[in-house]
């Protein structure tokens, strides 16, 4: 039988969500109408109610205990795999660019990165290499190699492999398909037992901070981040929550949960219990205020709609105007899709943390 598009409104349920929404909305502290002296203890308490959300983050950090499973000298830079432990049974794999200069001059620290992968194959997709391991001479897809455009600036960078993806899928994913993860099924398990898979993946990349700090070429005073996609959830939630961040790139992200997660089918990854009944997107990454932000947003994005990520670009400059710090906040809106830009955000990199 065919669907009567006549059907009555009220046996749909748009109105219910619509309602819901709009009450969640209503309760949002606006902490940017707050004075400046009020402003860090009302960000402290929802920074707070965010760890809460999140859950899965131990207050006991294990020991790393990193190695170094291989090195390849990539000409001008050299790249290392390694592995180190994050919490219970997880261990994370990451690949560690390392400019040649950095690695001949000794003594001398420079500013490291966390490039910060979405969905996908994982962490070779930024660093350049195909699913199998070899040299990704082809195309660059929308991750365009970023890792690697960040190292050639000069950072030494980590990318961490996030957990779902790549050699990080579960045991009955492993045989899909590159591109396939572990997203639902992680996802779903994981909200049954009261958890998050942001949550741990927040955690393990603030775990990817420790590690970061027992590099020798790395300054500890100047780390930045860059995440694209799900990995701009991951790189903005990290960042709003954890202070060593010292400049932030959102890339492919940035947008309100109504005209993005709300407005059509995600990945469950995104999806975080109890977040909207707190706070819109911009407002949770406007925790990373008044340390320096940067958004870029591609204007054909069909993930996440530029008509949101423009809405929230404007919430977050009202964000850090009234943490005043506005010279801090900046954005590119570029002619793309959903992908990395890296126009103006690699030279920004640059700015914020080697000058």
């Amino acid at each position: 039988m065919a669907p009567d598009h006549g059907m009555p409104e009220a046996w749909r349920p748009n109105a219910l969500i619509n309602r819901l929404y709009e009450r969640s909305v209503s309760k949002h502290a606006d902490i940017a109408a707050l004075p400046l002296e009020e402003q860090e203890a009302a960000r402290a308490e929802l920074r707070g109610k965010l760890k809460e959300l999140l859950g899965s983050i131990p207050e006991q950090a294990d020991e790393l205990s990193a190695v170094v499973m291989e090195s390849v000298d990539c000409g001008d830079y050299i790249r290392e795999k390694v592995e180190f432990r994050t919490y219970d049974d997880l261990t994370m794999l990451a690949y560690v660019l390392v400019p040649q200069a950095a690695a001949a001059s000794g003594s001398e620290r420079r500013p490291a990165v966390l490039a910060v992968h979405g969905h996908g194959y994982g962490s070779k997709e930024v660093v350049g290499l195909t699913p199998t391991g070899e040299d990704n001479t082809g195309n660059p897809n929308l991750y365009k190699h970023f890792a690697v455009e960040l190292a050639r600036r000069g950072f030494v960078v980590i990318a961490p492999e996030l957990l779902g993806f790549g050699e990080r899928r579960m045991a009955e994913d492993a045989k899909a398909e590159p591109g396939g993860n572990s997203c639902f099924r992680l996802a779903s398990s994981l909200m049954l037992m009261g958890q998050s898979l942001a949550g741990v993946r927040v955690y393990e990349l603030l775990r990817t901070v420790d590690y970061a700090f027992t590099r020798p070429e790395i300054d500890p005073q100047r780390i930045g981040v860059m995440g694209m996609s799900g990995g701009g959830m991951v790189t903005a939630l990290a960042s709003a929550l954890d202070v060593r961040f010292g400049a932030t790139v959102v890339s492919g992200y940035t947008n309100l949960f109504k005209t993005s997660i709300m407005d059509r089918n995600h990945c469950l990854d995104n999806y975080v219990p109890g977040l909207l009944q707190y706070g819109e997107m911009p407002d949770w990454i406007g925790l990373i205020a008044p340390r320096p932000l940067f958004i870029e947003s591609g204007s054909g994005d069909t993930v996440f709609p530029i008509r949101g990520s423009r809405e929230a670009v404007a919430r977050l400059q009202r964000i850090y105007d009234s943490a005043n710090n506005g010279e801090a906040f900046g954005y590119e809106i570029f002619e793309g899709k959903h992908e990395i830009s890296g126009a103006q955000s690699y030279q920004w990199l640059v700015s914020q943390l080697m000058s």
